[in-house]
């Protein structure tokens, strides 16, 4: 039995965790053996008696609780005999794994399902690239949990579906994270999560490229300041508009399991390259129908000034503005956002969970909140990713609250995330609790050593 971290422990099993459990015990340290066959966590209860809980890959490689301890006064008693009681189950593990109720196969993501030239690129490289070897198996691990209700995700997620996948895959790892049992109602919406303070409905989307008759991007690309303010006030928040108005008008709240729950929509921008990086600002001009610039009072502090925008125009398209204040929108809770929703978190969560490459280092560098209520400016890092690295999956989450909202969504829920609320004087209140990046661009580098030379491969992705 050897020690592991609690970032890995949460990498392999966190989605077999019970909302219900941490009401009643802690978790205290965390085991494996058997080279990670057997998972193992010394918990203590809320009489202060410990315990300690065996689990291993069910048939469909899931882990499972296949053993307890004892109740003891002390942890040393209690990991004597979860030692113990590994090294009996250790010689039979192949039977006593199996739970019995496991139908279906094992699905492997990443064993291909199509042609290779059918194959999303950014699909190929994730599945073979050693630079992204901590993603591929953080992922492996978390798709042993993920239900395919409408039974191509898997096709989708090797194919032309890569990103709104990945931004799905992301959603299920936050939302476990949060203490939430996640569930994949039929045939909708995405999720079903439930917690000790409630539960909420998610649907999930995302903005895809535009293409021209080319098939090449139609992005424009501001050249000016004027054009960057245009395109930032009108071009970004009617590409938000387009798939959040689609939401509404499905009425998901008329499903029998969403009627009475909050309903939040999460959405994730691919308009562009890195676009999700410098979009995020437009968000909530479009869902709010404001914006806000800063200025100084004569005694030097900063003050928000709030302005009203009734619609966006882009070329021959206008849009209202006030998402928010649509008909019907007082069924859409709230709206989560999360720049950092990407394949580059997998990545770094990944390494935080020991799975990364020893040829292979990650330097994250970005933008984060600045804490100084007095400042307008954000603050820069650079962090080295290593084993251990302190990054959660909601890091960076931005959910935008529906001040209309029939069914309000509870901030507890999603602790860590920056809640955002309109205020009775049209300002916009942020509240986070914890470090806050804004957004960020992740270097891989792998180091290849030569005879002669070393060499290094650079990439940089979000």
């Amino acid at each position: 039995m050897r020690a592991i971290s609690r970032a890995r422990w949460d990498a392999l099993a966190a989605y077999c965790r019970k909302p219900l459990a941490r009401a009643f015990s802690q978790e205290l340290a965390w085991f494996e053996a058997g080279d990670e066959r057997i998972l193992a966590t010394l918990i203590i209860d809320t009489d202060d008696e410990f315990s300690g809980i065996i689990l291993a890959r069910d048939g469909l490689e899931r882990f499972r609780s296949v053993g307890v301890t004892g109740y003891f006064d002390t942890p040393e008693q209690a990991l004597a005999d979860l030692n113990r009681r590994i090294m009996e189950l250790l010689p039979n593990l192949d039977e006593q794994r199996i739970q019995g109720d496991e139908s279906g196969r094992v699905v492997d993501f990443f064993a291909p399902l199509v042609a290779k030239t059918k194959l999303h690129p950014d699909f190929r490289r994730i599945a073979t690239d050693g630079e992204f070897s901590a993603a591929r198996r953080i992922i492996s691990a978390m798709m042993r949990w993920h239900e395919d209700i409408d039974g191509n995700f898997v096709e989708q997620f090797q194919t032309t579906g890569f990103d709104a996948r990945v931004w799905e895959l992301y959603l299920f790892a936050a939302l476990t994270e949060a203490n939430l049992e996640v569930l994949h109602p039929k045939p909708a919406p995405d999720f079903l999560a439930r917690g000790l303070r409630g539960e909420f409905a998610v649907e999930a989307t995302t903005i895809n490229p535009s293409r021209s008759g080319d098939g090449q991007s139609s992005a424009p690309r501001p050249q000016t300041e004027a054009d960057l303010e245009a395109y930032n006030l009108h071009y970004l928040p009617i590409k938000y508009a387009g798939p959040l108005t689609k939401k509404l008008s499905k009425e998901y709240w008329k499903h029998p399991l969403v009627a009475g729950k909050p309903l939040v929509i999460a959405i994730q921008d691919f308009h562009s390259a890195l676009s999700m990086t410098y979009s995020g600002s437009a968000l909530p001009i479009y869902l709010y129908g404001l914006t806000q610039s800063t200025d100084r009072d004569e005694e030097g502090r900063l003050t928000v000034i709030a302005s009203k925008i009734s619609e966006h125009k882009w070329g021959n398209k206008v849009v209202p503005s006030g998402f928010f204040s649509l008909p019907k929108a007082e069924n859409i809770s709230a709206v989560i956002f999360n720049s950092g929703g990407t394949i580059a978190k997998f990545n770094r969560m990944g390494v935080s969970a020991g799975f990364g490459a020893d040829d292979v280092v990650l330097i994250r560098r970005g933008t984060a909140w600045n804490p100084d209520p007095n400042s307008s400016t954000l603050e820069s890092f650079v962090h080295i990713v290593h084993e251990g690295y302190p990054e959660t999956w909601i890091q960076g989450m931005d959910v935008y609250h529906n001040p209309n909202a029939m069914h309000p969504l509870d901030p507890d829920l999603l602790p860590g995330a920056a809640h955002h609320r309109l205020l009775t004087d049209g300002r916009i209140e942020t509240i986070a609790t914890a470090w806050q990046p804004i957004k960020s661009l992740t270097s891989v580098l792998r180091f290849s050593p030569d005879i002669e030379e070393e060499t290094v491969d650079d990439a940089v992705i979000n």
